[in-house]
């Protein structure tokens, strides 16, 4: 292992924890109001907001509600987030024209896309498990009946723990190629999302900086920075994240999608636009402070290796 990986290794592993602990209540509240049931004629939907989706987890469960599912990302973070920059960091070394040259704002997009790539057969069993654990009190129902965005309803409390549904799917829904449903909708999601983050972390820096060094920005610079990329990653590819989410939580044994663009096209059919904005506050919410404590303790792990 050259040195150079080891590195981008243990800085992203930092980066990940730290974008983790800031980040998690926020996505918690984002895939509740995914997927959460329609309401029955006449009556209110389960969360009327966000909001309301964090009085009634914290009355339900308390604050660990709002770190439920946590255990799949945090035990597979040091690979994600390894994989994510050591990835952009391998992609880099190919752009360069020479060592240790400034890359651009548009090479820094494709770097960031070749490492969504690479982050997204890590991405999608971690959050298939995850939002599966999150959502289930979303559709916590005996019966089923139609939801928002079309997703079959769910026993309440069926999953113990990250462990229960990983061993759910691997025996019941296809062994290890159920990890990867939702497949499509992630990579769909990390590419281009990893494209826009990258590069509007490249553009925001250089433009704080005047130029295209920017080894002496401040940590205030570089958490700035690290927020504006997260919002970007967001506004570029949020209805896929949507999509993602439903179709990872859809019922096996009854599922209400054939594929991603079934699934698109069923969620547009029955609330338009909005319905692949659904959740989008709690994610744009998270997106700035957790994309900022993340790229910071990237950099500052960085810079303590040399």
């Amino acid at each position: 292992m050259s040195d150079a990986v080891a590195k981008d290794l243990t800085a992203g592993t930092f980066a990940g924890v730290a974008q983790l602990l800031v980040g998690h209540p926020f996505d918690t509240i984002k895939v509740k109001l995914q997927s959460q049931p329609a309401p029955l004629p006449g009556h209110p939907p389960k969360f009327s907001g966000a909001i309301d989706a964090v009085k009634q987890t914290l009355a339900a469960e308390g604050p660990k509600g709002l770190y439920k599912g946590m255990g799949a990302p945090l035990a597979t973070v040091a690979v994600f987030n390894a994989v994510l920059f050591t990835a952009r960091g391998q992609m880099e070394g190919l752009l360069r024209d020479s060592p240790g040259a400034h890359l651009s704002v548009g090479q820094q997009m494709v770097a960031g896309a070749g490492a969504g790539v690479a982050c997204s057969m890590v991405a999608c069993p971690t959050e298939l498990v995850k939002c599966r654990l999150q959502a289930q009190s979303a559709l916590a129902t005996t019966v089923e009946i139609p939801v928002l965005a079309g997703i079959g309803g769910a026993p309440a409390g069926r999953y113990n723990g990250p462990f229960d549904v990983a061993k759910h799917v691997l025996k019941s829904e296809g062994g290890v190629l159920g990890l990867y449903k939702g497949l499509t909708p992630t990579l769909m999601r990390e590419v281009p999302g990893n494209a826009a983050m990258f590069g509007a972390y490249e553009a925001t820096k250089q433009y704080l900086a005047g130029g295209q060094d920017t080894s002496k920005l401040s940590r205030g610079s570089m958490l700035f920075a690290g927020g504006v990329a997260g919002a970007m990653f967001w506004v570029s590819v949020y209805p896929t994240d949507v999509i993602k989410s439903v179709i990872q939580v859809d019922d096996h044994r009854n599922p209400k999608y054939k594929g991603t663009m079934d699934a698109f096209r069923k969620v547009f059919a029955a609330e338009g636009v909005k319905g692949l904005y659904r959740g989008f506050g709690p994610a744009m919410a998270r997106s700035v402070p957790a994309n900022a404590a993340c790229f910071l303790a990237y950099e500052l792990v960085r810079e303590s290796l040399g």
